[in-house]
């Protein structure tokens, strides 16, 4: 079910022209969440419009948001049962790098993972 959320997050960011979208797997590193998916925007408008997307392709389908923190900011967070969506400007995810920060999870290719056919 998780890997399954994961991929409908990342096709819908894809659709939505999302920059650099990485997918982490940490579930074995912590228990804040079993995956991140890091995406960028090109502006505030832009990072906005994908959280969004997100936000009402996932309730179209039944899935709430446990949790939303940033509306304002350069960096809008989504939490879906283990499931972390990080959307930043750029700028603000150089800063802050969690690519760097859980470089131990196990990166999952999204193109390999937005052409595989998950039975669920």
């Amino acid at each position: 079910m998780a890997l399954d959320t994961v991929k409908t997050i990342a096709t819908i960011l894809d659709d939505k022209k999302a920059m650099d979208i990485q997918i982490i797997r940490i579930d074995e590193l912590s228990i804040v969440a079993d995956y991140f998916i890091i995406a960028s925007g090109t502006s505030n408008t832009h990072v906005k419009a994908l959280a969004d997307e997100v936000e009402y392709q996932l309730e179209q389908r039944g899935i709430k948001a446990d949790h939303i923190e940033g509306r304002a900011t350069g960096w809008i967070l989504l939490e879906y049962k283990g499931i972390v969506v990080h959307i930043f400007l750029p700028e603000t995810r150089n800063f802050y790098n969690l690519e760097r920060l859980w470089d131990d999870g196990k990166k999952i290719d999204v193109q390999e993972l937005l052409a595989t056919d998950i039975k669920g």
